[in-house]
């Protein structure tokens, strides 16, 4: 271990560990490397430091960096229970925690994040193990208390603090800072490119007047991203359409086009608001999809122009590949899976993508540029989440002290164009920090007359490197890129017309909202849904996530859009099927025992109520008794923190844990028994209408919770709880954000956006454009692959659990009647021996674990994640594993009021 040092700015120890495979602290840089401190001060330590030079999760950084942790016997590993340093003394002991379920809400290890550059501390709404890191990120780990929003308990030191004695950047050859603020002269490029226009039309060659297409339609894209007015936009666009057939039609008007010609005509037209359908006589997506090659030469009759399956005709290079994707993708045309692997298909081992479109086997030798560009294919295109990885890893470590990047393997010298497209990808990629230090070196290599050189220090402008340069430097890329005007600031508040295409089921909403077909079609697909299970994705695919699972199963059911999937997990969690750790929802409940988890058992039980099966006989076990003796007849006394207060349930800490079993009592017909859980529950709403998020409170109010509530008490009727309802309907519409989006923990949350969808259409008619307004939120918070983000402000990657809950959402249903049958369903095929997934093993089989309950205190596995200690959950609060599976974040779908009508 390094000698300790002192921070003047706070008074603060903080050491720096360096064990033998740790990296030390002084390797980290603001551009490499994430730091983590872990504060040791309530167990009579200091502030421990440690560094990860090439980062990957909070989880791997915590243990990189020369710590050492613990989980929960029922959540796993996920959830962060101890942490020591070294071979050192975990902590809490297991004398004062017994880390058997999740720890409670005054007492836990909660996680801090600081982005690269930032010097405040944000509360972490996923675990460590979900936390995808960035050069430059800090992390922080504080023992003690605080509420789901993060209020209390942060860090008594701030992210430079940690920074401070950290390691310093390797000074620039020039002399100048290693990468100096800088942005690009955006409207100085543009006047260059209408300058290099013959006619402000068309790029010529050198020498002689015959037409540069391909520049041409370079200039194009650099003034669309530039000037989404410009006049000479608009001429070089009608000359390109005018000259389609000479550009991708070389061959014959009716033979395959040029992939590459054809994709940038198509991407030109998508961003200046023309149709790709009918662009120069052509429909060039069309042609793109009907073109794409179905075997290479292998098959002994090879089509010309394709060398190997996958291709787009006459593509050639990679580029080609990935242009043809994103124009296919732009026009919101699904490319042929085989389009999209054989991207995958050309990348290097060292996460590189060769510019050529090369054969298995052959020589690869990856460069920045292309594997920018296919990156930011691939990760729009979906379902290649490994080689995006890979990709950004590779982009990472080819990106140099000052910025730049090279432009093939073993160049000493920053190329402007792979520069660009670096940035690009990294900018969509959500590295942020990479993609500016980019731009900052492209600003440097900005020419006087705003033209850009192809290498570091050129002289000479060229169209082909400021191109690309100028949309990095407008913050765009070619499947952003728009002359369309930006969406207002401040929508208005009349219902938006209905322009949502009709789905299978006549009472999902109408309206402008998200597509819920896709949203669906994402949550069923087979790298995510996998025989009748969710897998949580920190686990190597062997535990599965039952609360997520539920969840999946809630928004299957709002839709009905795919009912037989539906009856899929329905079945896994009815007849006792076992993940790859052998465990079953037993495990994840603790019915019947000293653990038994409240507000897991209500939400499997309201999961058979919503279906029709019986939940006094689901999964082997009478859920319902079971909630009824969950019902506390008194608060426990410490070290006993099972219970919260006379009709809270056992081991149930939240305010939707105790919904959630309410609901399922009250839909079982057990009205007397909730009686004492509903009075608790009433009793919990603050004067403002809103409900805290924990139990016991902890001040806080929240849009999640309160609209759960809601939701509780409209099934449980009565004028006082009307009146609870009504309260807490007018606080949820006052929290609602100019764009239409609600505030959890995530920031501007699509969580807490659907969960207020579904309780505002409680009263459907008071708050009819406020449900309008978050519909559209939560339609522009979905991506290409269907699948939603957590939050506006994260990254732009799809989150399975804010997907489910987004689906569920902008139905409107109220879990309190929801209801879907299974009839006419059949029974989902279960994995051989051979498959690649854990095998689902129901009673009487002989294969997989050993199931049954969990032994809690021997030590035994259990489901469940965990949010702020590791687990992957959106918007969760480290101490609360069990608010997951007792419903934290669960999918709760809305009803109307007994006024608003009907069932679906």
């Amino acid at each position: 271990m390094a000698v300790a040092f002192l921070l003047l700015a706070t008074g603060m120890t903080f050491v720096a560990v360096t064990p033998a495979q740790a990296d030390p602290v002084s390797d980290c840089t603001p551009t490499k490397g994430a730091i983590v401190a872990v504060d040791f001060g309530p167990f009579g330590g200091g502030v421990e430091r440690g560094c990860d030079t090439t980062p990957t999760t909070g989880y791997e950084l915590l243990h990189e960096a020369g710590f050492t942790t613990e989980g929960t016997q029922h959540d796993g590993p996920a959830f962060i229970c101890r942490i020591g340093l070294g071979s050192g003394t975990q902590y809490p002991t297991p004398a004062t925690e017994a880390c058997a379920l999740t720890p409670p809400a005054t007492a836990y290890w909660s996680y801090w994040l600081a982005a690269p550059g930032q010097n405040k501390w944000t509360y972490s709404q996923y675990g460590a193990m979900s936390r995808n890191l960035k050069d430059g990120d800090v992390d922080a780990w504080v023992y003690g208390g605080t509420d789901i929003g993060g209020t209390t308990g942060k860090p008594t030191f701030t992210p430079d603090d940690v920074r401070a004695g950290g390691g310093t950047e390797t000074p620039d050859p020039t002399g100048a800072p290693t990468v100096p603020a800088g942005e690009i002269d955006v409207p100085a490029a543009a006047a260059w490119v209408e300058g290099a226009l013959t006619d402000g039309e068309r790029v010529v060659d050198d020498g002689a007047d015959t037409p540069n297409y391909l520049l041409t339609t370079e200039a194009a894209y650099a003034l669309a991203a530039a000037d989404r007015d410009s006049v000479n936009l608009d001429k070089a666009t009608a000359f390109l359409a005018s000259h389609t057939d000479d550009y991708a039609y070389a061959a014959g008007k009716n033979e395959a086009p040029d992939a590459t010609a054809a994709a940038r005509l198509a991407l030109l037209a998508e961003a200046t608001e023309a149709d790709p359908h009918h662009f120069g006589g052509h429909d060039l997506i069309a042609d793109l999809v009907d073109n794409v090659c179905t075997a290479g030469p292998e098959s002994g009759s090879p089509t010309p122009g394709c060398s190997a399956k996958g291709d787009f005709r006459n593509a050639g290079y990679t580029d080609g590949q990935a242009l043809s994707v994103l124009a296919l993708l732009r026009a919101d045309v699904e490319p042929p899976a085989a389009a999209a692997d054989r991207l995958a298909q050309v990348q290097c081992d060292d996460g590189g993508i060769t510019s050529i479109l090369i054969r298995p086997g052959e020589y690869c030798d990856g460069d920045p540029g292309t594997t920018g560009l296919v990156a930011l294919a691939l990760q729009q295109a979906g379902g290649h989440d490994a080689a995006v990885a890979k990709a950004r890893t590779y982009l990472k470590k080819a990106q140099r002290e000052d910025g730049a990047f090279p432009g093939y393997t073993g160049s000493t010298t920053g190329s402007v164009y792979a520069t660009a497209y670096a940035a690009q990808a990294l900018r969509s990629l959500g590295d942020t920090a990479h993609a500016d230090a980019a731009v900052s070196w492209l600003s440097r290599q900005q020419l006087e007359g705003g033209g850009f050189g192809f290498e570091q220090d050129a002289t000479d402008p060229a169209l082909y490197a400021t191109g690309p340069a100028t949309l990095a430097g407008a913050g765009s890329d070619l499947f952003r890129l728009t002359t369309k005007e930006p969406e207002p600031t401040n929508p208005p508040t009349t219902d938006p017309p209905t322009t949502e295409p009709p789905t299978s089921d006549p009472t999902l909403p109408a309206g402008e909202g998200p597509d819920l077909k896709k949203g669906v079609a994402y949550l069923t697909n087979g790298s995510n849904l996998k025989h009748g299970q969710y897998y949580a994705a920190d686990t190597g695919g062997s535990r599965a996530d039952f609360g997520l699972t539920i969840d999946g199963a809630y928004a299957l059911a709002a839709t009905g859009l795919n009912n037989a999937k539906l009856r899929g997990i329905v079945d896994f969690l009815d007849k006792g099927g076992k993940d790859g750790d052998g465990r079953t929802l037993q495990d994840w409940t603790l019915t019947g025992t000293k653990y038994a988890l409240g507000g897991s058992i209500g939400k499997a039980a309201l999961l058979a109520e919503v279906v029709g099966r019986d939940p006094r006989s689901f999964g082997g076990h009478d859920l319902i008794a079971a909630l009824d003796k969950a019902v506390c007849a008194a608060p426990t006394e410490a070290p006993d923190r099972s219970c919260a207060a006379k009709g809270a349930y056992t081991n149930a800490p939240s305010v939707f844990s105790q919904s959630l079993a309410i609901m399922a009592q009250l839909r079982a017909g057990e009205k007397d028994a909730a009686q004492e859980p509903i009075a608790y529950l009433e009793s919990l709403q603050h004067s403002s209408g809103a409900w805290p998020s924990l139990i016991p409170a902890t001040g806080d109010s929240e849009v999640d919770s309160t609209a759960m509530a809601a939701m509780t008490l409209d099934l449980a009727g009565g004028e006082k709880a009307d009146k609870a309802v009504d309260k807490a309907l007018k606080w949820l519409a006052g929290r609602q954000l100019a764009d239409g989006g609600f505030p959890g923990a995530a920031g501007n949350s699509v969580n807490s956006a659907a969960l207020a969808i579904q309780g505002l259409s409680l009263d459907p008619k008071e708050y009819g454009s406020e449900i309008a307004k978050a519909r559209k939120f939560l339609a522009s918070q979905q991506n290409k692959d269907g699948g939603f983000r957590v939050a506006k402000q994260g990254q732009s990657g799809s989150d399975l659990r804010a997907s489910t809950q987004a689906v569920s959402g902008a139905t409107g249903v109220s879990f309190g009647t929801l209801e879907r049958g299974l009839t006419g369903t059949s029974a989902q095929p279960t994995p051989g021996p051979s498959s690649s997934t854990p095998l689902i093993v129901t009673p009487g089989d002989s294969a997989g674990g050993t199931g049954g309950i969990i032994d809690t205190d021997a030590g035994g596995s259990g489901g469940g994640a965990l949010a702020s200690t590791g687990a992957q959950i959106g918007a969760l609060v480290g101490f609360a594993a069990l608010l997951v599976g007792a419903g934290w974040r669960t999918v709760v779908v809305a009803r109307r009021r007994a006024t608003g009508g009907g069932h679906i």
